[in-house]
């Protein structure tokens, strides 16, 4: 079946790679994400994965308890360089090319983000994976990934969640919390549904860029969206 977009970028939260662990990185949950990655590949889609750190550092937390804010956000940043050296890893085993661009230059680790280097690696039909958030204090991983998806000229971001997709409440605390098929963008920065952050989501009504929200850990939801399918909630409009 004819993959439905071209180049996609996939925003991971960190805890995405912790499994069921309370903090870490799983290695099976790692080691699942690269065979969903690797089936969409296979489509011959450009994928491009910016991954959070929330598994091992989150500076938002950490200047609440103490440390001053912009360190605690480089800290987070740093944990999400580990977090794509982790995926990087098993992706290779998988005989899948990627590389791992950082905001944040390291080079005995990474590349230092460029975007027409990172352009030129999906084009190769490498998988690129962004690390560092922005480079910058006080911006998500959810703004990087709208920035990022900007720059690269993806035309959609997908969103991994452990629900279903957008939901009028949370659906884990509330069993009664509605599922949206299609949400605007306006509606969830109106509502504060907890979708991105309101800069992510605000970048992506500017630039008309639309995200896909799915429930990551149904295996094969990755590859049926990618082949058009309706799996999620579709934020746009």
């Amino acid at each position: 079946m004819p993959s439905k977009y071209k180049r996609i970028l996939l925003k991971l939260s960190g805890e995405a790679l912790m499994g069921d662990r309370g903090y870490g990185i799983d290695p099976e949950t790692v080691d699942y994400m690269s065979h969903e990655v690797r089936s969409v590949a296979k489509l011959g889609v450009e994928i491009a994965v910016v991954i959070g750190g929330g598994n091992i550092f989150r500076g938002v937390e950490a200047s609440v308890e103490g440390i001053e804010r912009a360190s605690a956000d480089y800290m987070g940043m740093l944990a999400t360089v580990i977090n794509a050296l982790a995926l990087q890893n098993s992706l290779e085993r998988h005989k899948i090319p990627t590389r791992v661009q950082s905001a944040i230059e390291m080079r005995e680790l990474a590349e230092p983000y460029i975007r027409r280097k990172a352009v030129r690696h999906l084009e190769k039909k490498r998988i690129v994976i962004f690390a560092a958030g922005t480079g910058n204090p006080y911006f998500t991983t959810d703004t990087a990934a709208a920035l990022r998806a900007m720059e690269i000229g993806a035309d959609v971001i997908l969103k991994g969640t452990k629900v279903n997709g957008v939901y009028s409440a949370d659906p884990v605390k509330n069993p009664d919390a509605k599922r949206f098929k299609n949400i605007k963008y306006i509606d969830v920065l109106k509502k504060g549904i907890a979708v991105m952050d309101s800069t992510a989501i605000s970048l992506c009504m500017d630039n008309s860029l639309p995200i896909i929200v799915y429930n990551m850990r149904k295996k094969g939801n990755l590859k049926k969206i990618i082949e058009g399918k309706r799996i999620g909630t579709i934020v746009g409009g």
